[in-house]
């Protein structure tokens, strides 16, 4: 059985929970990677410390949990960058840069969790020769390229965000929307050349949640040939179940095309107590393969596998 996922924290995990991301029984680790015959991840890059100033008297509820403000930094991404090529001169991933590059046991696409971090979009071509190949434009935040889902003013794209996403087409980088504003994710869609993804999210049609897609936003990305990866948030549920990943994946699949659809975990990204009944780690992604029959090597493995072809060396 292959397996792709479009959105797990590896890094992420390894630092902030202090997970044995390589060896250990989280929600996803290495070892557990290597027990399906091939595996695919979009492994991401969160350069996020979580800061104390006057702001943290206005508490962000983020899933149900409090936290506090936060600072991204361009010397952490460089930081998760190393734990990735780490694990690659270990020999336990390989990483991939270009549609050509063979597959290994587990493979990795370094993605990069909100564009907070860039100076401004010629970061990007930085970003490209360092081996990042996925751009996702906002985390819970706005930025100065587009507004994020919890905007209290949805701007959608700025003018120096369009020119980031026709940057990042025209050199090779996927576009990634989750956590984006439905202005960000329709002006996305507007104006790219390929693709877009939203490697982890749900439909706002099962679980209203300002982090899920509606139906206009879903259709925009299904539009551009893009794949949505439903997720094992909890709070993203209809159900917190394995029961609610499966409407998901079908309410996608029957309503806009299996071809639409895959899997972005979120795991290590989520708190170590926030699993869900029947999908507590990604070996459980053999359970979804028995439940969906003859779509699961459709949603599990090809829809991801097949973005390979617009990243560019």
């Amino acid at each position: 059985m292959k397996i792709a996922d479009l959105h797990e924290d590896i890094s992420w995990g390894t630092s902030q929970y202090f997970n044995d991301t390589i060896n250990g029984p989280a929600q996803s680790s290495i070892a557990q990677l290597a027990k399906f015959d091939q595996a695919l991840v979009f492994a991401a890059i969160y350069p996020h410390v979580r800061t104390w100033n006057e702001g943290a008297d206005k508490v962000i509820t983020l899933y149900g949990r409090v936290t506090n403000p936060t600072h991204f930094s361009f010397d952490l991404i460089l930081d998760h960058l190393k734990f990735y090529y780490y694990l690659e001169r270990r020999g336990l991933v390989k990483i991939i840069k270009g549609p050509d590059d063979s597959l290994g046991k587990v493979n990795i696409i370094i993605s990069l969790e909100g564009t907070d971090a860039l100076r401004d979009i010629y970061d990007l071509y930085i970003l490209k020769n360092l081996g990042v190949r996925v751009i996702q434009l906002t985390w819970n935040y706005d930025t100065k390229f587009a507004a994020s889902c919890n905007s209290k003013k949805d701007y959608g794209l700025t003018g120096e965000g369009e020119e980031l996403v026709r940057l990042a087409d025209d050199i090779g980088l996927l576009i990634d929307l989750a956590h984006a504003s439905k202005q960000t994710v329709l002006d996305v869609a507007s104006i790219s050349k390929k693709p877009i993804i939203v490697s982890h999210a749900n439909a706002r049609k099962l679980k209203d949640s300002r982090r899920n897609l509606d139906d206009e936003m879903i259709e925009a990305v299904v539009k551009t040939g893009g794949v949505i990866g439903v997720t094992a948030i909890p709070s993203l549920l209809p159900k917190p179940s394995i029961e609610g990943v499966v409407d998901n994946i079908r309410y996608i699949g029957e309503n806009y095309g299996w071809e639409h659809v895959a899997i972005g975990t979120d795991f290590l990204g989520m708190y170590p107590d926030e699993v869900i009944s029947g999908f507590e780690s990604i070996e459980k992604l053999s359970t979804l393969n028995s439940i969906l029959g003859d779509k699961a090597d459709t949603v599990l493995w090809k829809n991801a596998y097949n973005l390979l072809k617009y990243i560019k060396y």
